[in-house]
């Protein structure tokens, strides 16, 4: 079943993971949006990440959980950007996601069901 998150970033340019190399790139509400999109449809993000741990093999396998159908639109009003995310993921996956590319910059603003 799908859950719709509907999540705030304040401010867009401070929506930055701890580590650059996981980290959002995006500039505008669009990019914001694509950039996550991939986090939850592919294991990309979760790999990069999994590779830096000090022991990648005994990471928990479930928070590599993805979602080819995950939907995410963004919408940039000045620095303050919505997105939309429509997943089946998990939302402790969706969480962790978060952090690493936006670090502690943003928030879960409502969940509900799709």
């Amino acid at each position: 079943m799908a859950t719709r998150y509907y999540i705030s970033l304040p401010d867009g340019a401070r929506a930055r993971g701890s580590d650059p190399e996981l980290s959002f790139t995006a500039q505008s509400g669009a990019a914001f949006a694509g950039e996550l999109q991939d986090a939850l449809r592919t294991d990309t993000l979760f790999e990069r990440w999994r590779m830096k741990q000090d022991e990648p093999d005994e990471v928990d396998p479930s928070l590599g959980a993805t979602d080819p159908n995950a939907t995410v639109q963004g919408e940039q009003r000045d620095l303050h950007i919505d997105l939309v995310v429509t997943s089946t993921i998990p939302g402790s996956v969706l969480k962790q996601r978060l952090r690493l590319l936006a670090g502690n910059e943003w928030e879960l603003r409502n969940v509900t069901a799709a």
